[in-house]
């Protein structure tokens, strides 16, 4: 037998995180594929990337589906469990569960870009309208929106001893603060799951700013924002970074905004960056478009 297509499989991958324990995604796949009685070779069977194996992958978007349409949840690092809907969902004793079946839950239509009305959307919808680079480019870009929930995820999970390497990691890739140890002789732990300090703007020390970040779990109001711009006085430094795992209200972004000295990164802005800089990630795959050389075909009289 072929590897099932993704859709076919989530039935089973449902049912088998059914007893409510807490799972991970190596663990429901070796699961899966015994139940499915796959040959080594279908185990094996690697994607046309050769990065990851293709029974490995569909598994992988089963559970992404899955989540996004609150039939599991996330409850660590690398570990989800069944919810309350995902039981209800079995107790319907479904013969068959698919992408239309989990557009009746608002989270899933949200994830898919689903309005009340629509059926589908892009990339589908898009297929006679825009050129295969534009389709490309959207599906990179979807790819990349996910990638991003899912490692904020993973940061929202974190210790906070790992948070405070993480932003270390990250300022030092994005040029600031010279080495990792430079940076963490400069700037050190709240004690509330964050860090506080000072750290170069160059390599060269010419001018320094000031850095907060904490794993807030509510929005951050101005409040929090204001008393971080008046610290800069008191610590001399001219410009600030404001860090959080959470989101920034209207009115701290407009005051960041009209005192221009604080850049706000909010927890998606987060998950961008270290996707930007390689901090969390790494490469799967690189493709190349190519295109006529009009040059090379152009013929000397």
């Amino acid at each position: 037998m072929a590897v099932p297509d993704f859709q076919s499989l989530m039935l089973p991958f449902l049912r088998l995180v059914g007893d409510g324990r807490e799972y991970t995604l190596s663990k429901v796949a070796d699961d899966l594929a015994d139940q499915l009685n796959l040959s080594v070779e279908e185990r094996k069977e690697m994607l046309p990337s050769g990065r990851q194996t293709r029974f490995r992958n569909r598994v992988g978007w089963v559970a992404t589906h899955l989540r996004k349409a609150g039939l599991i949840e996330s409850i660590g690092r690398g570990k989800f469990r069944i919810t309350e809907r995902g039981e209800k969902v079995l107790k319907e004793n479904l013969q068959y569960l698919d992408m239309k079946y989990l557009r009746q839950f608002p989270e899933y239509r949200e994830f898919r870009g689903l309005s009340k009305n629509e059926e589908e959307v892009p990339p589908h919808s898009l297929d006679n309208v825009q050129t295969p680079e534009e389709l490309l480019e959207y599906t990179h870009q979807k790819l990349l929106d996910q990638l991003s929930e899912e490692l904020l995820e993973r940061v929202k999970n974190s210790s906070a001893d790992f948070f405070e390497k993480l932003v270390l990691d990250l300022l030092v890739a994005m040029g600031y603060g010279g080495s990792v140890k430079d940076a963490a002789e400069k700037v050190g732990r709240t004690g509330d799951g964050g860090i506080d300090g000072v750290i170069k703007q160059d390599k060269l020390g010419l001018d320094v700013i000031c850095v907060q970040a904490k794993k807030w779990q509510n929005q951050v109001g101005v409040s929090v924002v204001r008393e971080f711009v008046g610290s800069l006085l008191d610590r001399k430094a001219k410009k600030g970074v404001l860090i959080t795992t959470s989101s920034f209200s209207n009115e701290a972004k407009e005051y960041a905004a009209r005192v221009g000295n604080a850049v706000l990164i909010d927890g998606r802005k987060l998950a961008e960056l270290m996707i930007e800089h390689g901090v969390g990630v790494t490469e799967t795959a690189r493709y190349v478009l190519y295109r006529i050389d009009s040059d090379y075909f152009e013929e000397e009289n």
